[in-house]
């Protein structure tokens, strides 16, 4: 396990750096985070995470990047929910690195 260090606080993250508590995320942390990812974040890549921690919180499963795509483009429409959109949000793999972000676990079937 590994921690970072957020407003003087310590948060504790796997070896991938998913937050273990998903409780004790907040936007400070997904900030820290997307730095570390060398993401930074616009009002398009905050879309894309509070989408996906909604969808955490209704289905307890974070969201693989096919089925991520289709739910994104029926809720936010076809322009934001295809591939190359999110790519270009988060290029090292939407559903990885956004869930990252957002606090959750890595999703299921991502190597």
């Amino acid at each position: 396990m590994s921690t970072i260090e957020v407003a003087g606080k310590s948060f504790e993250t796997d070896e991938e750096g998913y937050l273990v508590n998903l409780a004790e995320w907040n936007e400070d942390i997904a900030g820290h985070i997307a730095t570390l990812e060398n993401v930074e974040m616009t009002p398009n890549h905050w879309e894309v995470v509070n989408f996906l921690r909604k969808y955490y919180e209704e289905y307890q499963i974070a969201p693989a990047v096919r089925v991520l795509t289709k739910a994104i483009g029926k809720q936010l429409g076809p322009e934001k929910g295809n591939s190359q959109y999110l790519y270009e949000l988060f290029p090292y793999g939407p559903a990885k690195q956004a869930c990252k972000i957002a606090g959750l676990p890595k999703p299921t079937g991502c190597v």
